[in-house]
């Protein structure tokens, strides 16, 4: 029996948590910079540094070889609903079926988006926030191969994305992955990176 992703979760915390306190030494660490770098840095941060990366690099191998998920289950809430769906945890990697169940999760958090929309504008995020019509957004959602949603008290944004689910939040992996970021608020958005 293979172990489940919160373990593997637990795992990498209980190993950054004996990394920080000095448990965890590498001792080829500063092999890995240039001398330079690791001078600046110091042998013992670098050590903690790569304690921490290969054991999650372990973790993300133990998931492909064993189909163990990355992905764990988010709560949205706004105005009163609220609305359960998958996302990648960021210290883990998907599988081929996580896209899957990301894929299949779509209709469901774009259903929550369209039913929390009322009254808002909607806006593209960036600096500054563009102006955006719902024809562009449905667009976009027809394009996008699963969606993600979050919260505050006063804003709803919804992530629009494709491609590779690890790297779709980075703008370097675009076109081939990406996320197209829509916020939904009564006036001009806050100042809230998404």
């Amino acid at each position: 029996m293979s172990y489940t992703t919160e373990e593997l979760l637990d795992f990498l915390d209980q190993e950054l948590r004996a990394a920080w306190r000095g448990e965890r030494v590498l001792l080829s660490s500063d092999k890995r910079l240039n001398p330079v770098v690791a001078k600046a840095i110091g042998t013992e941060k670098l050590s903690k540094v790569f304690a921490v990366q290969d054991f999650r690099d372990q973790i993300h191998q133990y998931q492909r070889e064993y189909s163990v998920s990355g992905l764990v289950w988010h709560t949205c809430r706004f105005q009163g609903r609220s609305h359960q769906f998958p996302e990648l945890h960021q210290q883990l990697v998907p599988i081929p079926e996580d896209k899957l169940t990301l894929t299949a999760a779509k209709a469901g958090v774009i259903d929550f988006w369209r039913s929390s929309i009322a009254g808002l504008r909607l806006w593209r995020s960036g600096a500054p926030p563009l102006p955006l019509e719902l024809s562009t957004v449905n667009r976009w959602i027809e394009e996008a191969e699963w969606a993600e949603v979050d919260a505050t008290r006063s804003e709803l944004y919804l992530r629009l994305c494709w491609g590779d689910p690890k790297v779709c939040h980075y703008d370097w992996a675009r076109p081939d992955s990406g996320c197209e970021r829509i916020i939904a608020a009564i006036a001009e958005p806050s100042s809230i990176k998404v």
